[in-house]
């Protein structure tokens, strides 16, 4: 029970709190109403027009509920046990307005915008005013069970409505952060290609400018786009992962950004192969065929010893769509594909797919990954 206590003690304001807006203003107009209508309907009321000045005089704080709820709880509840004392003292008839029942929006507003602090200090005020007001109304036992009821299911609606909201945050927190996860997948993804190119684009520049010096200008400008482009894809994935507000994402690549993983006049050469109808795939589909074939690409270029070329193989067959990545570098017997992420992440991408990847040297030589995914994606 200790523990329960603090950790209600310990809970901060909700962090959803809207501003004012035109429903609060439109909200106290009509208590006011209320409270002018009533006054000039019932001539006979006890108190008029004291009770009715002060409840109008009351009612603005509504605009205030949600950004200092504790404070506009006990103003209000404070302002009703003023009202208590005094038809206590007088021995008058109720002292009281339908536009006071605005305290009951205010004890709303406690347990579902307050702290726990505020909460915990605030009911048992509430709850003593109560009591006083029963006390000098000199009220019977269904009243006082009728307003208690009523007083928590009020108390208990706004800790519902708290409840929900919060459950809502916290879903929406755990999306956000499996969409980073996801984003911080593809920035590796796209680091290693990337730098993997630059590196290979580098070791052949020493070469080239020991002995083609007119080639080494071609070897940087190819070296400083990759680079070029590199930067600008992890300055828009980083802005997304530092982003703390609602994302705005970029298309991500897929089957018809393939073609531009091909080249011909670099070592190794990279030939793409496009068969059957592979375009129009569903989007995580589409995006997972990219960036598996393109780990593959990078994998080959940095791992496969020797490759002259990689060839990417993409057909769809049925509901099935296959992509064959293979090299023609050198391997041994009894070779398995070295641990690491970039591994890791596509067989997780086939997977969370409903698909299946292989990766493993060919019996022909070289090396082979191999994905097959469904077309259509399990909801």
């Amino acid at each position: 029970m200790r523990e329960l206590w603090r950790a209600i003690w310990r809970e901060p304001r909700p962090t959803d709190i809207p501003p004012v807006g035109r429903g609060d203003w439109i909200l106290v107009a009509a208590f006011e109403a209320v409270a002018v209508v009533e006054a000039l309907a019932r001539p006979s009321m006890a108190g008029r027009p004291f009770v009715t000045l002060i409840a109008m005089a009351l009612i603005p704080v509504l605009l205030w509920r949600r950004s200092h709820p504790m404070v506009t709880c006990l103003l209000g509840f404070g302002v009703a046990g003023v009202l208590s004392v005094i038809q206590w003292a007088t021995r008058t008839a109720e002292l009281g307005s339908l536009a006071m029942m605005v305290i009951l929006i205010l004890l709303y507003a406690l347990v579902r915008w307050g702290s726990g602090r505020e909460i915990v200090v605030g009911m048992p005020c509430v709850a003593a005013v109560v009591a006083l007001g029963m006390y000098a109304s000199a009220a019977t036992g269904p009243d006082l069970i009728g307003g208690s009821l009523l007083l928590l299911v009020i108390a208990s609606l706004a800790a519902v409505f708290r409840s929900r909201a919060d459950l809502w945050q916290r879903q929406r927190r755990e999306i956000r952060n499996q969409e980073r996860l996801a984003l911080a997948r593809e920035l590796h993804d796209t680091v290693a290609h990337h730098v993997s190119a630059i590196a290979v684009q580098a070791q052949a520049g020493g070469v080239v400018a020991r002995a083609q010096p007119a080639q080494a200008a071609q070897v940087l400008a190819t070296i400083e786009a990759e680079a070029t482009r590199t930067l600008a894809e992890m300055r828009s994935m980083v802005a997304v992962l530092r982003e703390d507000g609602p994302e705005a994402y970029s298309p991500l690549a897929g089957v018809a950004d393939l073609s531009a993983l091909a080249r011909a006049d670099a070592t190794p050469a990279v030939e793409v192969t496009l068969t059957g109808a592979v375009t129009g795939l569903p989007g995580p589909v589409d995006a997972a065929v990219y960036r598996i074939a393109q780990e593959a690409l990078t994998n080959a270029v940095r791992h496969a010893r020797g490759a002259t070329h990689v060839r990417i193989d993409l057909c769809r067959m049925g509901e099935v769509a296959r992509l064959r990545v293979t090299d023609d570098g050198m391997t041994h017997a009894g070779s398995v594909a070295p641990p690491g992420f970039g591994l890791t992440g596509m067989a997780e991408r086939a997977q969370l797919l409903g698909g299946s990847l292989t990766a493993g040297p060919s019996p022909g030589g070289g090396w082979v990954v191999e994905a097959v995914l469904p077309v259509q994606v399990s909801p």
